[in-house]
């Protein structure tokens, strides 16, 4: 936020608590000062791909309805974090229009892509946007093949079970859903990336081979080709 808009937000919440608000112009310049400068990073809004979107009086209002002492600058940089956490564990790095052989500019769009989405700037880019468009409906020739390919990955509890369980098993929760909407799995592939190079049904691995959250790009991108490649299509 610049200085005006933490100025109109620090204007509301005085209007919601006006107890707290500086009794002089002088407190009233310092508080603004501390106010811009700690909040120099965080939007006045920002969208979420869940609907969810950010709002910094939503924060002012919710500390001031819930907590008994003086809001303070952390009170709206701290959950504003946590939402940009939230974002960024949602969004899936969708393929730069960018010569894939120009490594310079195919990274720069990469980060660029990525600081929009930290700082607000433009929606993150869910799994189902990137490779199949949002809110698209499965024909039965789809659905089908979508059921096949859950009953390839094995059904060994009760859907209502597995929904329970999908936060503490969230790379399998992430294939079942890719595979009952019928979208590319990453897994479904071996990871191409060099300094990789996991199996198909294997996750990806960092430099110390450790388990990745996500797959590399690359693989990703293998998968949507060999997904979406002609002889697949229905």
């Amino acid at each position: 936020m610049d200085r005006r808009e933490v100025a109109a937000l620090l204007a509301y919440a005085d209007r919601l608590d006006p107890t707290r608000a500086p009794t002089d112009k002088a407190a009233a310049g310092e508080r603004l000062a501390q106010w811009a400068d700690l909040l120099s990073d965080v939007p006045p809004t920002a969208p979420h791909p869940g609907g969810r979107p950010w709002d910094a009086s939503q924060a002012v209002r919710h500390h001031i309805a819930t907590s008994p002492y003086p809001i303070k600058p952390s009170d709206v940089s701290r959950p504003w974090h946590t939402f940009k956490a939230d974002v960024i564990g949602r969004h899936h790095d969708p393929v730069p229009a960018v010569d894939p052989d120009n490594s310079t500019a195919y990274v720069r769009a990469l980060a660029a892509n990525r600081t929009a989405v930290a700082t607000g700037a433009v929606v993150a880019t869910s799994f189902r946007e990137l490779t199949y468009g949002a809110g698209a409906a499965l024909t039965p020739g789809e659905q089908a093949q979508a059921a096949a390919r859950r009953a390839a990955l094995g059904e060994y509890m009760p859907r209502t079970v597995a929904d329970a369980l999908a936060d503490y098993r969230p790379r399998r929760a992430r294939r079942e859903q890719a595979a009952a909407e019928n979208l590319p799995d990453a897994l479904d592939v071996a990871c191409p990336y060099e300094h990789c190079l996991a199996g198909a049904g294997d996750p990806c691995r960092n430099a110390r081979r450790a388990p990745r959250d996500k797959p590399h790009p690359s693989r990703i991108e293998l998968a949507t080709t060999r997904h979406y490649a002609p002889e697949n299509a229905r």
